[in-house]
């Protein structure tokens, strides 16, 4: 991707939002610090200064890493070395190639992306085996900064207020035009100025806790050393041995059975990742594309557990539905992922759903099996199970759970 095509990809919601917290946090605390804590004065005013500094390039550094260094695309018309290996990995349409081991197509990016761990909106870029460690970085040092940030907010606007009040026989009075006990005055500090850093406060908390969670959460996949797409199929794999009584034992391959080797597959001196991102190595006693063939195993279950319906009311596609009732309204999944417009006759096949929503393909060449779909969630009420259909006793993978 091109210079143009880079810039492109900041112009996106997410980027856009996340940039203005990190812009509206660092400047306030800086100019907080420079009234509460002089960094020309003192040496530890300056240590503060320069750490506040610090935290906001590594920040921004480990981001833009992250979005334009991006995850690293599997070649267009890749295929294995062997040609009896493709017996155990899927065919990508899109891409005329091979999914290698770990790799999955991303509809946003419309590639398939090396070990894609998810595609993430607030980098506007899928996060995957180059730059998961990056990621994994930014999301540590956005709370940490924000953590620093906050303690400066706290501490000028208790100086600040304390400096400002007055004590009276009868009453606590507040004077926001000036300091009375420092009279030199540095960087004005008002209503507005107070209101400021009131406000990037909550920013900054909030920040902190949204990734601070997030971030415990790949550190719990990485020293696994899966991703949080391959934590789903495992648990999947365990569903469809336990459905059909197989009595398989699934391993995940890619466990090194150490934290600290896990650790290492992500995290490395020189900031590269080991590997080339097509080849993994895999734990003893596990076959090089265990999690390939259970991934078939999975499809093909799809496949049979999938369920016709037919679309009784229209639905035009939109994420929240006013006309289909309360529930579906406020019930409507959080994800990305994206709905189907439905016109009452067509056919879809629904693979999962909650309980007021459904995820299926539609069917828009129903003289094949191989006819073209079109994926997606949509309100369950506008949709009617086909009575002929020969599959419409199995369960819907996922009702079981969510009933």
């Amino acid at each position: 991707m091109g210079w143009l095509g880079q810039a492109r990809r900041l112009c996106h919601w997410g980027p856009l939002v996340a940039l203005a917290v990190v812009a509206v946090c660092s400047a306030t605390a800086m100019a907080d610090a420079a009234l509460w804590y002089w960094p020309l004065d003192t040496a530890g005013g300056s240590v503060n200064f320069i750490m506040l500094l610090n935290w906001t390039v590594m920040i921004l550094y480990n981001y833009f890493s992250a979005m334009f260094v991006g995850p690293g695309y599997v070649p267009l018309g890749w295929t294995p070395e062997k040609s009896q290996d493709c017996l155990y990995l899927q065919y990508c349409k899109v891409c005329q190639s091979y999914k290698a081991p770990r790799s999955h197509h991303c509809r946003k990016c419309n590639r398939c992306v090396m070990k894609m761990d998810h595609h993430c909106p607030w980098i506007n870029n899928c996060c995957g085996y180059q730059n998961h460690a990056s990621f994994t970085l930014f999301l540590l040092l956005a709370p940490l900064g924000c953590i620093h940030a906050s303690f400066i907010f706290v501490m000028t606007m208790y100086t600040q207020l304390y400096n400002r009040i007055s004590f009276g026989w009868s009453s606590v009075k507040i004077d926001m035009s000036a300091a009375k006990r420092d009279p030199r005055p540095i960087i004005p500090f008002g209503l507005s100025a107070f209101a400021a850093s009131l406000f990037a406060l909550g920013l900054a908390l909030g920040t902190t806790i949204a990734v601070g969670m997030l971030f415990i959460i790949q550190m719990k996949v990485i020293l696994t050393n899966k991703t949080s797409i391959e934590s789903w199929i495992e648990e999947k794999a365990k569903d469809r041995i336990q459905y059909y009584q197989t009595g398989e034992i699934f391993i995940f391959p890619y466990d090194m059975g150490s934290k600290w080797k896990n650790f290492k597959q992500v995290f490395t001196w020189s900031g590269v990742p080991e590997g080339d991102g097509l080849d993994w190595p895999v734990r003893d006693g596990c076959h090089p594309y265990s999690l390939t063939i259970e991934q078939l195993k999975q499809k093909a279950d799809k496949r049979i557990r999938s369920v016709r319906y037919r679309a009784v009311e229209d639905y035009s596609g939109v994420c929240c539905p006013v006309t289909k009732g309360v529930k579906t309204f406020f019930t409507t999944p959080c994800t990305e992922e994206p709905r189907i417009a439905l016109s009452k006759g067509d056919l879809i096949l629904a693979t999962r759903g909650l309980k007021h929503w459904m995820y299926g393909e539609k069917i828009l060449d129903s003289a094949a099996d191989g006819g073209i779909r079109e994926r997606g969630w949509f309100p369950r009420k506008c949709v009617e199970k086909c009575q002929y259909d020969s599959e419409t006793d199995q369960p819907v993978d996922g009702e079981k759970k969510n009933r």
